[in-house]
C-alpha cells in the first residue's frame, strides 16, 4: 500500500506540474530609498504664485526620479545623491549651482560635500565660482585625491585637471536671485551693515538614500548666505555638520550653517542612531525640533536609515522636500501639509 500511495503522488506532480519547491516564497527585495531637500526657511504660500510653485514641485520630482530610477536598476547609494543633487544644481529654483545667491562683492561662491557611509569616504568643495554642478567636483575630491575638502583657486585647479568643464560667470545670474541680491544689499546699507534675519539666507538642496546592497549616502550642495562676506563658508559643505552617511543613517542639512557646524548636527543625528538605539525620528526630531531652535537656530535635515526609513523634520515655516521610501511611498511637498 505504502508504494501505490507513492505511484499516485508522483503521478499528481508529473500532471499538474505541481514540485514541492514551487511552493518555497520568493525572497523578499532589498530595500530602497531617497530623499532630497530644496532648502528650508520663511516660505509661505501667500508668497509663491502657482506658477512658480508647480515649477518647483516639478523641480523635485525630477531630482527625485532620477535618483531613484538609479537605485531601482541596480545602481549605488553614492550615484543616487550625486544625480538627484545635479539635477536640483542645474535648476533655477533653488540656492545651488545655477540658481546660487550672490556674496556682498555680486559674486556666486559654491560649496558643496558627499559621503559614501559604506566606506566612510568623503569629499567637499567650498568657495568655486566657475562649475556647474559643484556636487561632481566634490565627488571627484574624493575619489581622485588625498583628500577631503579643497577651496577656491586651489579647487578650480584640481577641477581643471580633471578635465571638467568651466562655466563663465554669467552662468549663475538669474534675475530672482540679482533682484534679491540687490534688495539685501540696501537693506544692510540703510541699516549700517546690520545682518538680515537668517530666514532670509536658506537655501541648500541634498539627497540621502539606501541602495540595495544595503549601503548609505549622502551629499548638499549651495549657494550659501545672501550677501556673505569674507569667504564665509557654512555647514553644507563641512563633513558632520552639513553631510553625514554611515552604516545606520544619513543625513543632508539646511538651514543657518552656524548652527549646523557648532553642533555637528548632521553627524550627531546619525550618531544618537548608531549609539543609543534612538529611531531615526527620535534622533532627528530631539536634535532639529528641540536643541537646534533652543540654541538659536533654524533648518531642516532629511534623513534616512539601513531599514528605509525616511525622516525630514524642520522648525521653520517650510522646506522644499521630495521623498520614496522603502515601501513605495511617495512625497513631494513644500510647507506644513
Amino acid at each position: 500500500m505504502r508504494h501505490h500511495w507513492g505511484w499516485i503522488i508522483t503521478m499528481l506532480v508529473a500532471t499538474t506540474g505541481v514540485a514541492a519547491e514551487s511552493s518555497a516564497p520568493e525572497p523578499a527585495k532589498a530595500p530602497i530609498a531617497i530623499a532630497l531637500h530644496g532648502g528650508a526657511g520663511t516660505l509661505e504660500r501667500a508668497n509663491l504664485g502657482a506658477e512658480e510653485e508647480a515649477a518647483i514641485r516639478a523641480a523635485l520630482a525630477a531630482a527625485l526620479d532620477a535618483g531613484h530610477a538609479v537605485l531601482s536598476s541596480g545602481g549605488t547609494a553614492l550615484d543616487a545623491v550625486t544625480a538627484s543633487v545635479a539635477v536640483l544644481e542645474d535648476s533655477p529654483h533653488f540656492n545651488a549651482g545655477k540658481g546660487a545667491v550672490f556674496n556682498a562683492e555680486g559674486r556666486n561662491e559654491l560649496d558643496a560635500s558627499i559621503m559614501d557611509g559604506a566606506s566612510q569616504r568623503a569629499g567637499a568643495v567650498a568657495g568655486v565660482s566657475r562649475i556647474a554642478n559643484p556636487i561632481r567636483l566634490a565627488r571627484a575630491v574624493m575619489e581622485q585625491s588625498a583628500h577631503v575638502m579643497l577651496i577656491g583657486a586651489g579647487a578650480e585647479q584640481f577641477a581643471q585637471e580633471k578635465g571638467f568643464e568651466f562655466v563663465p560667470p554669467d552662468y549663475f545670474h538669474t534675475p530672482h536671485r540679482w533682484q534679491q541680491y540687490l534688495d539685501q544689499k540696501a537693506r544692510a546699507e540703510a541699516q549700517a551693515g546690520a545682518v538680515p534675519a537668517p530666514a532670509n539666507y536658506f537655501g541648500t538642496v541634498g539627497a540621502v538614500a539606501l541602495d540595495a546592497a544595503g549601503h548609505l549616502a549622502a551629499a548638499t550642495s549651495t549657494g550659501g548666505m545672501v550677501m556673505k562676506r569674507y569667504g564665509r563658508v557654512g555647514d553644507s559643505p563641512i563633513i558632520g555638520a552639513g553631510t553625514w552617511a554611515d552604516a545606520q543613517c544619513a543625513v543632508s542639512s539646511t538651514g543657518w550653517g552656524e548652527y549646523f557646524i557648532r553642533m555637528a548636527l548632521a553627524h550627531e543625528i546619525c550618531a544618537r542612531v548608531r549609539l543609543t538605539g534612538q529611531s531615526l525620528a527620535q534622533a532627528a526630531d530631539a536634535v532639529v525640533i528641540e536643541e537646534l531652535p533652543a540654541l538659536g537656530g533654524n533648518g531642516g535635515v532629511i534623513a534616512v536609515d539601513a531599514h528605509g526609513n525616511v525622516h525630514l523634520p524642520f522648525n521653520t515655516s517650510g522646506m522644499y522636500r521630495a521623498s520614496i521610501d522603502a515601501a513605495g511611498n511617495r512625497n513631494i511637498a513644500i510647507f506644513r501639509e
